[in-house]
């Protein structure tokens, strides 16, 4: 769920106008015990998504302190809440993900936010809403504004935060780096490359603070580079096929999917445009190939599951089965008016040539190198989406169990998509 960063000098007004649907949506708030913490979280936007301030903060009692002289203004503490917006401001934060909840406007209190509200103007800078403490039905209206203010880039960024801070953790044991059985050479245990540690977190952090607080106007470039840095690991070294590890079919799934995409994004932009509900679900499948995660869905996993589907389909039927051959007669189909053969000229284990149909992945992969370098002409994402399925047929009962497991849980959300797409 997303976060609220609330500065309050008195906890009794967070527990007066925070209501049932607020911590529904945003779980406990973020609540400073100080001024100078509360300074200090105005340069860590990575951990909120909207900022509630009063105004008078005078019950804090730390004005005096070295921090707040560095502050280098002259300022009282009733309008205290000025100052943490405008270091907002200076850090980057959105103005229009920032509320004022105070009673010190429209001639209440000292009428504080009137007064500001006047020089902000003045210097064309509006004031962010506000919100009276002195209305009945505050804490709805609270709800409310914050909640209208929710949008799909939110989400998937708040995601992407909770699943790299939880990863960092998780990755304290080493065992739950999965990523490096997917060396070349781990099948004989003569691995090319050593994955340290270090640079698992080092990419963590990076793919963690790469989407901005503030949603780029250009979103589909920079939702192509961020798709660039998540899958840049799996590169030449790297081989979904040489682990030894006896993995179900979900991680071999899950690390083929991120090994294409970073082929594809690397040499074309057939899977542009690109937008929120891609790139949720092509970082849950890479975090879930990278590490050894529980069979159970992660909270940061509910959280990217809503940029995919807000209502997932209730049960996967019987269907399943025609849908996956459906997919690959379409796909055959493609080939077939494309002159590409359907089959594959490989070795047996003695050496000798024989022929074998190709799988789902190099079909859709000789259809995507076919393509590159020309307009586009089939849906890329839609391939990857079915892939999933298709990875999946001798599996197909844990695609289909009435389970909240992490597996039939993104099958459910995914699988209207994969069927009838929804463009945006």
């Amino acid at each position: 769920m997303l976060k609220v960063l609330w500065v309050e000098d008195d906890n009794k007004n967070i527990d007066e106008y925070s209501d049932q649907s607020f911590y529904q949506l945003f779980g406990e708030p973020i609540v400073p015990i100080s001024f100078t913490e509360a300074c200090e979280y105005t340069q860590n936007n990575l951990a909120y998504d909207f900022v509630i301030i009063d105004i008078n903060l005078h019950k804090f009692n730390d004005f005096n302190s070295d921090y707040v002289k560095e502050i280098k203004i002259s300022f009282e503490a009733k309008n205290a809440g000025i100052v943490i917006f405008t270091m907002l401001l200076e850090s980057g934060f959105p103005k229009e993900r920032i509320l004022f909840l105070t009673g010190n406007a429209r001639g209440g209190g000292d009428n504080t936010y009137d007064k500001f509200e006047e020089y902000f103007n003045l210097a064309l800078m509006p004031l962010p809403d506000y919100i009276d403490k002195r209305d009945a039905d505050t804490a709805k209206q609270l709800t409310e504004k914050l909640e209208s203010r929710i949008n799909p880039y939110l989400t998937l960024r708040r995601g992407i935060i909770e699943g790299c801070n939880f990863l960092k953790k998780h990755i304290k044991d080493d065992n739950n780096i999965q990523f490096r059985s997917f060396v070349k050479g781990t099948k004989h245990n003569n691995p090319v490359i050593e994955i340290l540690l270090d640079d698992i977190k080092n990419y963590l952090d990076t793919v963690e603070q790469f989407l901005p607080a503030r949603q780029p106007k250009a979103i589909k470039d920079t939702y192509r580079l961020f798709l660039r840095t998540l899958v840049h690991e799996w590169e030449e070294s790297i081989d979904p096929q040489e682990t030894k590890e006896r993995y179900s079919g979900d991680i071999h799934t899950f690390a083929w999917l991120s090994k294409q995409t970073r082929n594809w994004v690397s040499h074309d932009k057939l899977l542009e445009p690109l937008n929120s509900e891609i790139i949720a679900f092509l970082f849950l499948v890479n975090m879930r190939a990278m590490f050894k995660l529980p069979l159970e869905v992660q909270d940061y996993e509910h959280v990217l599951l809503k940029c995919i589907s807000k209502t997932p389909t209730a049960i996967i039927d019987d269907n399943l089965d025609k849908d996956i051959k459906k997919f690959n007669s379409e796909v055959d189909k493609i080939l077939s008016s494309l002159n590409i053969p359907l089959a594959k000229e490989i070795k047996d284990k003695n050496g000798s040539p024989r022929s074998r149909q190709k799988f789902f992945s190099e079909k859709i992969n000789d259809i995507y190198k076919n393509n590159t370098g020309k307009p586009k002409q089939h849906d890329y994402q839609d391939f990857l989406f079915q892939y999933f399925f298709v990875n999946q047929e001798k599996y197909q009962s844990n695609l289909t169990a009435n389970s909240n497991d992490f597996l039939p849980t993104l099958a459910r959300h995914i699988y209207s998509r994969s069927f009838t797409p929804e463009k945006s």
